[in-house]
């Protein structure tokens, strides 16, 4: 008796606590591999706003100032105009957006060489020569075999990838004429990776929970205040009667009547016997609960509350700028790891079909991402027209800079942040600026002589 006993107790226990069942809160901590199929993927992109964001908004964050590039002003007008010619801005920002939603995307290079199977050459690419570039998903390339050659630029790479034609033909694609993007990082499979992917995975897959989680909160607290006020009416022998069906077809036409008098004129009519009440539930709270929600979310995207939400920090003092700093930076960091080397062969080829050759002083850098106000803009254009001023008054003796150099440099700064309008082309109906300053001192010069007697 005293084993049944203990058992008996040891069940009671385990039902008190909920230890070893389905609410079991200890339970609750313990990792398993997310497997995110393509279905969920893509409904939780089209059904819920967190998903959508999270995907879309660091990859736009990283393509909407893009890049300037430096170099002398016909070079860089006529590398803008190829950007444009080839959507290269719109071409990278769908790119990296799939690759976040799906895991990997690429960009295949067009060129006038008709056999994609054969290395991209950036040496043999002449001025036009890049015809398209083509958005390419993980779905959509196969990867080939691994390269395990060390001394091979493609090593831990597919040595190709195969693309499926809408007609079922098969076209092979050498990995130099694609720019990967991949999505966030998976494991190697010597790391406990689930097999080989030479793509990575959604983004979504770490902050799935979290988004649902965010999504049921909403959801629930949307369905209380609907259930916010709940009319009470007590019925004299209700319970005894409820199984006639007479009588509960005669209560539900009753009380559809009651609500509808209500509806009309707010006035309850009832029965001398029957008691009305009215119970509410308390909605404070639910706020904080909801934006606790939202900032787990925000953590597991490593996106800023202000920048997912679109609103204002709260509490005193509270501006949000640290929190966008940091978020910046990490863009920044995208860009530079990420995009630049991926980038690298289509900039060689880019730069050669624009400008027919390949200039070495010309490169590229990211924008910064932080927005400057008017005032900001004008204090910057004062002190470089200041510093341009002094470093042309330095040079009435030996000169340290060349002014003409001076001139086209600040000719150009000028030019890249769009200080001033239009300067670049007025520029080109004048004169060089550095023969306008020596031809402005030489009369100034001469006009200080003292006249011959």
């Amino acid at each position: 008796m005293g084993q049944v006993f203990s058992m008996v107790r040891d069940g009671l226990v385990s039902l008190a606590s909920r230890m070893g069942t389905e609410r079991d809160k200890a339970a609750s901590v313990f990792y398993t591999q997310p497997i995110l199929t393509d279905e969920q993927i893509i409904a939780a992109y089209r059904g819920s706003w967190l998903p959508r964001k999270i995907v879309d908004i660091p990859a736009l964050d990283s393509c909407r100032k893009w890049r300037n590039w430096q170099a002398a002003s016909d070079q860089i007008g006529l590398i803008d105009a190829e950007e444009r010619r080839l959507n290269l801005r719109g071409k990278v920002l769908e790119a990296s957006t799939k690759a976040r939603l799906f895991g990997g995307a690429a960009l295949f290079i067009g060129s006038e060489d008709a056999d994609p199977a054969l290395p991209l050459e950036a040496e043999r690419i002449g001025k036009g020569d890049i015809k398209h570039l083509t958005v390419l998903t993980r779905h959509q390339l196969a990867a080939g075999d691994i390269d395990s050659d060390p001394a091979s630029e493609w090593y831990g790479k597919p040595r190709y990838y195969t693309l499926t034609g809408a007609n079922g033909m098969q076209v092979t694609i050498h990995p130099s004429r694609l720019v990967i993007f991949k999505g966030a990082m998976t494991p190697n499979e010597e790391f406990g990776g689930m097999g080989h992917h030479v793509w990575g995975e959604s983004v979504l897959a770490a902050t799935f929970d979290a988004i649902k989680n965010a999504d049921s909160t909403a959801a629930n607290i949307a369905s209380l205040v609907f259930e916010a006020k709940i009319d009470i009416i007590k019925v004299p022998q209700f319970s005894a009667n409820i199984g006639n069906q007479a009588y509960e077809d005669a209560v539900l036409r009753r009380y559809a009547l009651a609500n509808t008098i209500k509806g009309v004129n707010g006035t309850l009519i009832l029965d001398a016997e029957e008691e009305y009440d009215s119970k509410g539930a308390p909605l404070s709270g639910l706020t904080d609960i909801l934006m606790a929600f939202l900032q787990i979310v925000a953590g597991a995207a490593d996106i800023p509350v202000t920048r997912l939400l679109g609103q204002s920090p709260a509490g005193m003092n509270a501006t949000g700028t640290a929190d966008m700093k940091n978020y910046h930076d990490r863009i920044q960091a995208i860009q530079e790891l990420d995009y630049t080397p991926a980038m690298s062969r289509l900039d060689e080829c880019l730069i050669r079909s624009a400008t027919g050759t390949r200039d070495p002083a010309i490169y590229s850098t990211w924008a910064p991402l932080e927005q400057m106000s008017e005032k900001e803009r004008a204090d910057i254009f004062k002190t470089k027209a200041e510093a341009a001023r002094a470093l042309f008054g330095s040079a009435q003796g030996e000169e340290i800079i060349p002014r003409t150099a001076l001139s086209e440099a600040l000719l150009n700064a000028f030019v890249e942040d769009g200080s001033l309008p239009g300067l670049e082309a007025a520029a080109k109906t004048t004169d060089q600026p550095g023969e306008d300053l020596k031809q402005s001192e030489t009369d100034a010069n001469t006009s200080q002589q003292p006249a011959a007697m």
